[in-house]
């Protein structure tokens, strides 16, 4: 998700960094005159961005002799942009990985140094694909480091027929539009759930977060009518929704108990923008 304080995410990439005498910095942009002149002075070989959020401008991009590379949670060309992981699990992806590219001025369109894939099980959340990619961003890495320092990575053009581009989430997009089937909704409430924000429907001027959920193809009624309370289900689109996992803001997360919903009560506007977000 983007945050204005995400410069100080992987706390411990600094921590092991000072372990080991490495100074960190943590400009609010690089993009500066003192910036590009304090990396030329450091003279490095090569540049590495791993889930930095800014754009690079091509000033430093052309100071390693080496080459600028980084990492993209996704099989690109598919996936450009941020929060691939989340996109990827939203829409029912069965597969993604991790791409090591050649940094150039447009946001991950560089030549592809290499790639691994990564299965997406139906019921992964983006946290499970997260660690699947990260574990596959390390071997990709230490296959390609050799020749990196060598000065002989790979270059493969990415097509650019097949590439897709998806923006930042913000938590307010978590808004469940009940209108869409229950499969999509499920794929929702599992890219959304922790340690991200969650989906969320609105109850009488509550917030009502759902943390998990079972798809059900029966269960017929308006979209987010309450179908039944114990357990609480919750029409669809088409199907229903059986709500495992929830929590009233500012209240306990909880599995089943006293929710306080009603039979025949009808969740959130069902906006089209939320769940197609």
């Amino acid at each position: 998700r983007d945050n204005p304080e995400e410069k100080i995410w992987f706390k411990s990439v600094a921590q092991l960094a000072r372990r080991h005498g490495i100074p960190v910095h943590t400009p609010d942009s690089v993009n500066t005159p003192e910036w590009i002149a304090r990396l030329r002075e450091m003279q490095p070989d090569i540049i590495f961005s791993f889930y930095y959020r800014n754009m690079i401008c091509q000033e430093i991009l052309d100071i390693p002799p080496l080459g600028a590379f980084n990492m993209h949670g996704s099989l690109l060309p598919k996936y450009r942009g941020r929060v691939p992981i989340n996109w990827a699990v939203l829409n029912g992806e069965t597969e993604t990985g991790a791409t090591l590219h050649w940094m150039v001025k447009r946001p991950d369109a560089g030549d592809i140094v290499d790639q691994e894939p990564v299965t997406i099980g139906p019921r992964d959340t983006a946290r499970d694909v997260f660690i699947k990619v990260t574990a596959a961003a390390r071997r990709v890495l230490e296959r390609s480091l050799d020749a990196i320092r060598q000065g002989r990575a790979p270059r493969r053009p990415q097509d650019e027929s097949r590439a897709s581009y998806f923006g930042g989430r913000k938590p307010e997009d978590g808004c469940i539009d009940w209108h869409a089937d229950a499969g999509r909704i499920f794929n929702f409430i599992r890219a959304l759930t922790h340690p991200y924000p969650g989906a969320f429907t609105d109850v009488d001027g509550r917030r009502f977060l759902v943390w998990w959920a079972e798809p059900r193809t029966d269960g017929a009624g308006r979209p987010g009518q309450v179908l039944s309370v114990a357990p609480l289900r919750v029409a669809a689109g088409k199907g229903s929704l059986e709500i495992l996992k929830w929590q009233w803001r500012g209240g306990p997360e909880q599995q089943g108990g006293a929710h306080g919903l009603r039979p025949g009560q009808v969740l959130g506007e069902a906006t089209p923008r939320a769940a197609s977000v």
